[in-house]
């Protein structure tokens, strides 16, 4: 490889965006030079949907089956597969992954936190967030036949530790 197209991980290039090269082309971010650290990301999402729809929810009468638990399964499942989806993400060896959900019945909404480790050499807010979002796509997939509006939103990372930035927790 030419040093022109050499990737670098220098974050003052490109307005620090390190998936991308000096020739801005898109490229996986090299950290074999990185120290391997205990990395932890949590991130958390809604979905609100009609009270009926809660209600069915929470009374574990939906046709489909446990529908928290089966979008716990499908959550976990999802971090664990994220390098899958998401191009430029490096394949982890993650240590933990939990998530759970909270019902608000006063906003007939579910809230679904997740908290995804590793030991290695980079961090873990990818997992995180494909956990949580596949967690509520798959509470509106178990329930859309009876309703179709639901909504998720507010997906975010809370908070990370680890790696050469250390801690990070959103105000």
């Amino acid at each position: 490889m030419t040093t022109a197209n050499k990737p670098t991980t220098t974050t003052d290039l490109n307005g620090g965006l390190t998936h991308f090269d000096e020739g801005g082309q898109a490229h996986m971010v090299d950290v074999g030079s990185k120290a391997e650290t205990h990395r932890i990301a949590m991130a958390s999402g809604v979905i609100r949907m009609k009270p009926e729809t809660l209600a069915i929810i929470t009374s574990g009468s939906a046709k489909k089956g446990d529908v928290l638990g089966i979008a716990r399964i499908a959550a976990i499942m999802a971090a664990k597969r994220t390098s899958d989806l998401i191009p430029l993400c490096h394949p982890l060896a993650l240590t933990r992954v939990a998530v759970d959900f909270t019902v608000h019945e006063k906003d007939s909404s579910i809230l679904c936190h997740a908290q995804v480790e590793t030991f290695g050499k980079t961090g873990v807010e990818m997992e995180a967030l494909t956990s949580v979002q596949v967690g509520l796509l798959t509470i509106y997939d178990m329930c859309k036949a009876v309703d179709r509006g639901m909504v998720m939103s507010d997906v975010k990372v809370l908070e990370k530790h680890g790696g050469k930035s250390g801690s990070w927790s959103a105000e």
